[in-house]
């Protein structure tokens, strides 16, 4: 079975987190049996990427959430990070400003929506007012609750425009994150990584899980699908979304633009232009042996 269809959240279905195997990693034992597959649809994703920035015609936008430390950088890194970036960008969703406070929660997430040809990575998304501001009581349940409706509508205007939308929830279990920030801690690399929020917000596992539950359930169109992906094993993280975006971009059957001039007599002038070329060398060698 296709990692699309096996991690798909299927419209309509009501999923249960605790349910779903993080440390899943199908037929693979580690990282090493799984690299060839990797690195075969990390290089194919790029050849699709140029080939969307070649045609114009429509964008892919990808949403990646999950709890702390699930890997949303690691998996931009070496997933993501194969693509161009002249047709790339990541965007990062943090507290907003003062700005983007004033407007409607989903004013700031529509202005890095992808144009044709290009590709928008979202690190952390418009999710996060059904999730953080939902756990913290940042707005009231009477307005986090009518989100659901307003994401849904929002996603299906970007895909009637043209934009192919991935959604990516990165699953890891409590003990896996709790490894994750121990390693944190032990290198200094990573000390920057380190929030004095980390071990705070670990007491809201729960409520968390059940907000991110809510919007896997709810928000899980035909147009614009979650995907759970096991992701205790960042290698297997890396095959699953992967593969899945890669199928998803051949599944458009893109085509490269036809040429805007005539090949033939590009060729043509080429040619004389090689010749004349190649003439002027042999004339300008034969010029400096009867100089000496």
């Amino acid at each position: 079975m296709k990692y699309s269809e096996k991690f798909m959240v299927k419209p309509g279905s009501s999923i249960k987190l605790d349910k779903i195997d993080a440390a899943f990693k199908d037929k693979h034992e580690d990282q090493t049996s799984a690299l060839g597959e990797i690195e075969t649809f990390t290089q194919r994703l790029r050849e699709l990427q140029y080939l969307l920035y070649a045609e114009n015609k429509r964008s892919l936008l990808i949403v990646l959430q999950a709890m702390d430390a699930g890997g949303k950088d690691g998996t931009i890194n070496h997933v993501l990070g194969n693509m161009n970036p002249q047709g790339a960008k990541v965007y990062g969703f943090k507290v907003p400003s003062a700005e983007e406070a004033a407007h409607d929660f989903l004013w700031r997430i529509h202005k890095a929506a992808p144009q044709h040809g290009q590709v928008s990575i979202f690190n952390r998304s418009h999710y996060e007012d059904v999730l953080i501001s939902r756990v913290h009581n940042f707005v009231p349940k009477k307005v986090w609750s009518k989100r659901y409706d307003l994401i849904n509508n929002f996603e299906k205007n970007l895909v009637e425009s043209g934009t192919h939308i991935l959604k990516f929830y990165l699953h890891i279990s409590e003990d896996e994150q709790l490894r994750r920030f121990k390693q944190r801690i032990d290198d200094p690399a990573r000390h920057w990584k380190i929030s004095e929020s980390d071990y705070k917000e670990r007491e809201y596992w729960g409520d968390y899980t059940k907000a991110f539950e809510d919007a896997l359930s709810k928000c899980s169109t035909v147009h614009a699908p979650w995907y759970v992906i096991p992701a205790n094993h960042k290698w297997f993280r890396n095959l699953a979304v992967s593969q899945i975006v890669v199928e998803t971009l051949e599944a458009l059957q893109m085509e490269f633009p036809k040429p805007t001039v005539d090949i033939n007599k590009v060729k043509e002038k080429y040619h004389k232009a090689e010749a004349e070329g190649k003439n002027g060398k042999i004339e300008r060698e034969s010029h400096r042996k009867k100089g000496k």
